[in-house]
């Protein structure tokens, strides 16, 4: 298994609260570690035009499998916060990094 840093893209279409914001965060904290951070890469970025990005850390076989997993992780989390599939559109995930041994 490979870890990858995925980059989920989206937007809210709907106002999102600092108390929204923070729970957010808080249920996709275990998919964002020292990969992560050691590279310097915030797990939420909120854009004042209400664009997003998050990295999250995902374990798979191939860059696919951890591109899906990284979707289902972003949207298993907004609906937990509270979101419903229209409040939050996603984009297309992209690898922001990779931590393979070699």
């Amino acid at each position: 298994m490979t870890t990858f840093v995925i980059t989920v893209p989206g937007t809210f279409v709907v106002s999102v609260t600092e108390s929204l914001r923070a729970s957010l965060k808080r249920k996709l904290a275990a998919q964002h570690t020292d990969l992560s951070k050691s590279e310097g890469l915030d797990l939420l970025t909120l854009n004042d035009d209400n664009t997003f990005s998050v990295r999250l850390e995902v374990n798979a076989a191939d860059r696919y499998e951890a591109e899906l997993s990284a979707l289902g992780l972003m949207s298993k989390a907004l609906r937990e916060t509270g979101f419903a599939q229209k409040d939050a559109l996603l984009g297309t995930p992209a690898v922001t990094g990779v931590d393979s041994p070699i």
